[in-house]
């Protein structure tokens, strides 16, 4: 193909995407582009964690177990908690959000940034069921790599998370046995 007929179909196809993005978005700001960006690169992720699995040579079991399902969902649930809204981890998200204000105990509010292609990122970075899609999957790859260590960290997690949910709990019943003083 000649270098005219090649960007006559780039220019095409910028056109197809661009009416798609057009119709989709239905006036809203909606950046598909990044979305897309952020699939390919999850595509790479688990694509490189399962070349290292298979490059161990260790048969990954035939099924997970029910207490490792269990203890990846708990542990994923808090490291997506703690990455996308945690204050502590903020430095990290800074970059692609603005800070807006608290949100709940010990957690924060903030919006992605509409600038420089940073929204898509940053919305993936605030939303914790994104991050724990890609939490989830590290867990799963490093616990057939490094099984041990893997669990050890997924159990601490999986504390931090019950500990999570006794801190109001405890407040709670602080305030009822004291009549709230």
């Amino acid at each position: 193909m000649g270098t005219a007929a090649g960007s006559r179909l780039t220019g095409r196809l910028e056109g197809l995407l661009r009416g798609v993005q057009r119709d989709y978005s239905a006036g809203h700001d909606r950046p598909l582009g990044g979305y897309l960006a952020a699939m390919a690169g999850f595509g790479a992720y688990t694509a490189a964690w399962a070349t290292a699995v298979r490059l161990r040579r260790s048969p990954p079991p035939d099924r997970p177990e029910p207490w490792d399902v269990i203890l990846t969902a708990l542990a994923a649930f808090r490291l997506g908690r703690l990455l996308s809204k945690a204050s502590v981890t903020s430095p990290l998200r800074a970059p692609f959000t603005r800070y807006v204000g608290p949100q709940g105990p010990a957690e924060l509010h903030e919006e992605a940034r509409a600038d420089d292609g940073k929204d898509a990122v940053g919305e993936l970075m605030t939303c914790p069921f994104c991050t724990s899609v890609w939490g989830a999957s590290t867990l799963t790859a490093g616990r057939l790599l490094w099984p041990r260590a893997t669990r050890t960290a997924m159990g601490a997690l999986t504390a931090l998370a019950g500990a999570d949910a006794l801190q109001p709990a405890y407040g709670a019943l602080t305030d009822k046995v004291t009549g709230g003083e």
